[in-house]
């Protein structure tokens, strides 16, 4: 009897208990998870609010009243679909595991390797799921590539959406540019046509004017069509938008081999002669790079223009890095004396600050010539910091007068610098040969 009694007084002190600590302590955990979940999805809706953040100078303030109302109909669309539920409708989802751990750390392979099982899962239905594991990265230059499959991938999709995020809510400074870009990328792969639509009607710099949007389209055909990319660049007007594109498909061309590069190069129209001698240089600077030899067979054949000189730098450039003795004897075999005058004082510029005594030696085998001139007054230029009297005797040799002059006065002044009593000295000697 007294055992039943303890037990029943027991239960009925842990009654007591839990009525007075236990029931109001699960009420506002409740409360606090409640608020916590409220809260959370609250602010999601207000870091996703294109309102709120600053407009691009790519943004679209500038495009006509009708492009405005399509780009802000849009822009309320996606930002629909980034709101959370309202009350009384089914909650949103929790993130998945493969994202959370994003907000956990980690290292950078695992941060990626999460990051990709998203968007390539990416659609309509978990679009607010994946930009805020997007959301919650790190800002700025830093998380440039997850934008860049962020983009991608919703262009599959929905490129006006991913067009209108990039283009109110990307950071103006270190992102949107660059969002903008790959979404039009990501869309031309799958509608040319619509995509260059939509750039040309939100072109911030006018109807016929440089549009830098066209460059992302460029960048996303030539991943499947280099031929389509580049029958789009050749109708670029001049401008930076034509640049930038010249510089992708250089690199695109070049990797088909030297001699698709070449082709390509020497292939762009001359009624442009400034921007040819760019692209022949590009790709001058990286066939150098993968082929010295089959890059100075072209630039030996190459016929007397500007983009020629470009080439030629650029492959004296790598060679003398490598190889100067031999792009000496190449030189000496170049039957054109302008191209022969330039490569030599190219080389000369580059090979005096490795080797001095080795490129005097190879000037002092070239024949007596004017056409050397430039040679050796881009030697004086080299060497009269740390030989000046011997850079006043290479002046001094130079046959065209007032290049001699300009020569041997620099060199004069680098001397009286480290030894000004003996560069007077020598110019009392020599009072006649410096003042012709």
């Amino acid at each position: 009897m007294l055992r039943k009694f303890s037990i029943l007084s027991l239960n009925s002190f842990a009654m007591k208990i839990f009525l007075k600590i236990g029931l109001p302590w699960a009420v506002s955990l409740s409360v606090v998870f409640y608020l916590g979940l409220s809260l959370g999805t609250s602010n999601l809706s207000k870091d996703y609010d294109p309102q709120s953040l600053p407009s691009s100078h790519i943004g679209l303030q500038n495009v006509r009243s009708k492009n405005n109302e399509q780009v802000a109909a849009k822009t309320e669309e996606v930002k629909s679909t980034l709101k959370p539920t309202q009350s009384g409708s089914k909650q949103t989802p929790l993130m998945p595991p493969n994202l959370q751990r994003i907000m956990q750390g980690g290292d950078i392979v695992e941060r990626l390797g999460s990051y990709l099982d998203a968007v390539r899962s990416m659609d309509r239905s978990n679009v607010k799921e994946v930009v805020q594991a997007f959301e919650e990265l790190p800002g700025g230059y830093g998380r440039h590539l997850e934008m860049k499959l962020l983009m991608r991938s919703w262009a599959n999709f929905d490129p006006e959406g991913a067009l209108a995020y990039a283009s109110t809510s990307l950071d103006a400074k270190s992102e949107r540019r660059f969002g903008i870009s790959e979404a039009l990328a990501g869309w031309a792969v799958k509608d040319e046509k619509a995509a260059i639509g939509w750039a040309n009607q939100n072109h911030p710099a006018g109807k016929n004017g440089d549009n830098p949007l066209l460059v992302g389209i460029v960048k996303g055909l030539m991943e499947t069509d280099l031929d389509a990319a580049n029958r789009l660049f050749l109708t670029l007007p001049k401008g930076s938008a034509r640049w930038q594109s010249s510089s992708i498909l250089a690199e695109k061309f070049s990797q088909r081999g030297v001699d698709q590069g070449i082709l390509w190069a020497e292939s762009y129209p001359k009624d442009d002669p400034r921007m040819r001698e760019t692209i022949l240089g590009q790709m001058g600077a990286r066939l150098a790079q993968q082929d010295l030899t089959a890059t100075a067979v072209w630039a030996k054949s190459m016929n007397d223009e500007p983009g020629a000189y470009r080439v030629m730098e650029n492959l004296i450039h790598q060679w003398a890095n490598q190889d100067p003795r031999t792009a000496a004897t190449w030189i000496d075999n170049l039957p054109n004396p302008k191209k022969k005058a330039h490569a030599m004082s190219e080389l000369t510029g580059r090979w005096a600050l490795v080797d001095p005594a080795a490129t005097a030696e190879w000037l002092n085998s070239q024949p007596s010539s004017s056409e050397n001139d430039p040679a050796i007054a881009t030697f004086v230029s080299r060497i009269q910091g740390i030989d000046p009297e011997g850079a006043v005797g290479w002046a001094s040799s130079i046959s065209e007068p007032s290049l001699r002059e300009r020569s041997m006065q620099q060199a004069i002044e680098a001397w009286k610098q480290t030894d000004p009593e003996k560069a007077s000295q020598w110019l009392e000697q020599n009072e006649e040969s410096t003042n012709p």
